[in-house]
């Protein structure tokens, strides 16, 4: 009972700070005072907030009074880093989008010492801490190539026997990935420290550091450079590439391919990772507001000392699921409030909002990998048969995916050829001890990455043995109506009790590249339009968000110490002359 009475604290204090930052938003009139700067922060996932907590710091050090308000269309904080519960109970939440970060990201792992958060442990057996439920006769990870197991690991730990098989199947393929993962890594932390921090141009900064020497290549074109074995590369690297970015070695570009190889110490919040970003919007002292739609921003020049005024209104829940723009009647109901900088958290394509005048440097339009999120609950394991196995040997808990050596799907329409003979990118069990509320018996979870809804005859083939008599004669009633069933979402009680499906534009397509979008997209160093989601098509990570949110807030407070200190050094001039 005191944890349900905490829970439903929770919620509640979450869904007044929504109201109370809404009914402030819908005041005209704002009192401030001339010196504080007033900064509007579009969108509260890992950029947004980390702008946000890091603003705040840079400017108490430097004397400065500020005013921060966060927009975000969506209801929840953390943007991609976001919980569903199993069964709708709050006591089971999982992770949908971003599930893990790892020792090396500085900024996520330094928020959770500093705010106190707990990590998953054991208890709760999620994939996204790597706590292992493996037994003897249950693998902990294997990668699939859509007929075959070509590498299975038996428990979340290699272990010197697991290394010694590793070597004796790739050679030294492995040490020389780690190898060249841990040098790009150790390059590119560089960025977070002078003289390369804070950085006005990514562009400039990757060159300078030899990192473009890695983005303008594709993953295969950089392992084959540094003589990684092709057969390591697609069978465990390309499986990193794919699990984490639903893209091949062929299309993803050098860079993100090593951070994919960066995995030692992998951990997640306790709750959902969206608690870091809610803590550090806490800590910031920023006014979240939730549910609302930037449509706006106006730069006025030359009046009142120049500045913005930001347009608004309350947003949809179609679209916050990005599927459609405003009507007439919502237009009519906008509000307008002034700031002197905006800082852009959120892909300017997906942003829909209208800029006048029109800014200095529009960021392009890239495609976006659309990613099919599946999580379930279910009596059943998964089958053998489904990947070619016999009935009695044991299936790994975690599936990774990659493709033959001689199978190399198009790039021309990747969102659909990406997959290839698996059809998917992942299958993870994540929990094996939840409760189905209706039969009080214990279940597993699952999470299915792939680029369409697994249909309902996928599902029963995944979770149902071809060799049981009952289980085929229900796949063969799900394939018979399977896309209808689906759409539906009426599976079979005795397969699936429970099912949560989304749909992201999850992260670029991270091709090969040497530019990157501008920071400063227009007005000037102390009041301008400042833009994190370049940093995407370099890394896209929580972490490398935060980094850039981080990096923008030094830049805003820099611009401002610069033009107070511009204007001491005209007074002192002006009075020494008037002498």
């Amino acid at each position: 009972m005191k944890l349900f009475l905490i829970a439903l604290s929770v919620v509640w204090l979450i869904s007044f700070r929504d109201i109370v930052a809404a009914e402030k938003d819908n005041q005209q009139t704002v009192l401030r005072d001339d010196q504080t700067k007033r900064v509007a922060i579009i969108g509260a996932g890992a950029g947004g907030s980390s702008a946000a907590y890091y603003l705040r710091q840079y400017a108490l050090d430097a004397g400065i009074p500020i005013s921060l308000t966060v927009y975000e269309r969506n209801s929840h904080i953390g943007g991609r880093t976001t919980t569903v519960h199993v069964h709708d109970d709050p006591f089971q939440p999982v992770e949908l989008g971003a599930s893990i970060f790892v020792q090396v990201n500085r900024n996520l792992v330094g928020a959770v010492e500093r705010f106190g958060l707990r990590l998953s442990d054991d208890d709760e057996a999620e994939e996204t801490s790597f706590s292992s439920t493996a037994t003897a006769a249950t693998a902990f990870l294997g990668i699939w190539n859509g007929r075959e197991f070509v590498y299975v690991q038996a428990s979340d730990s290699i272990g010197w026997w697991g290394k010694s098989k590793l070597l004796w199947k790739y050679g030294m393929a492995p040490i020389r990935t780690m190898n060249l993962m841990k040098s790009t890594v150790g390059t590119f932390l560089k960025m977070y420290e002078a003289p390369h921090f804070p950085f006005g141009s990514l562009s400039d900064t990757a060159h300078g550091l030899g990192l473009t020497s890695f983005t303008s290549s594709t993953g295969e074109q950089i392992l084959k450079t540094h003589g990684i074995a092709a057969k390591f590369a697609t069978d465990v690297v390309q499986a990193s590439t794919r699990v984490n970015y639903a893209q091949n070695l062929q299309l993803i570009h050098g860079l993100e391919t090593m951070v994919c190889m960066a995995t030692d110490g992998a951990m997640a919040v306790r709750g959902g990772n969206w608690r870091i970003f809610d803590a550090m919007l806490n800590d910031a002292g920023a006014r979240v507001v939730l549910n609302t739609s930037v449509t706006a921003i106006e730069e006025r020049r030359d009046q009142d000392g120049g500045g913005f005024v930001v347009r608004s209104r309350r947003s949809t829940t179609a679209e916050r699921e990005g599927e459609r723009e405003e009507t007439e009647e919502e237009a009519a109901e906008q509000h307008d409030s002034a700031f002197d900088s905006i800082i852009l958290a959120a892909p300017y394509q997906f942003s829909n909002i209208e800029f006048s005048p029109p800014l200095t440097h529009t960021p392009s339009k890239i495609p976006y990998v659309s990613l099919h999120v599946t999580l379930f609950s279910t009596p059943h394991t998964l089958s053998p048969s489904f990947f070619n196995l016999s009935s009695s040997s044991p299936v790994p808990q975690i599936i990774l995916t990659t493709l033959s050596p001689t199978e190399r799907p198009s790039t021309a329409n990747p969102s659909k050829t990406q997959a290839g003979t698996p059809g998917f990118f992942s299958i993870s069990r994540l929990r094996t001890n939840v409760v189905n509320p209706t039969t009080q018996q214990r279940e597993n979870v699952y999470k299915i990455f792939s680029p369409d809804k697994p249909s309902a005859a996928f599902m029963a083939k995944l979770l149902l043995d071809r060799t049981d008599e009952d289980g085929q004669k229900k796949i063969n009633n799900e394939s018979e109506n399977g896309d209808a069933e689906a759409d539906a979402e009426d599976n079979d009680n005795d397969i699936i009790s429970w099912r949560y499906d989304r749909r992201w534009d999850s992260y670029p397509y991270l091709y090969p590249r040497i530019t990157f979008e501008e920071i400063r997209l227009g007005g000037t160093e102390d009041k301008g339009v400042w833009y994190t989601s370049g940093m995407e098509s370099f890394i896209s990570t929580m972490e490398t968000m935060s980094l850039m949110g981080m990096n923008v807030a030094r830049l805003v407070v820099d611009g401002w110490v610069g033009k107070e200190r511009v204007g001491e050094d005209e007074g002192e001039e002006k009075s020494g002359g008037d002498l």
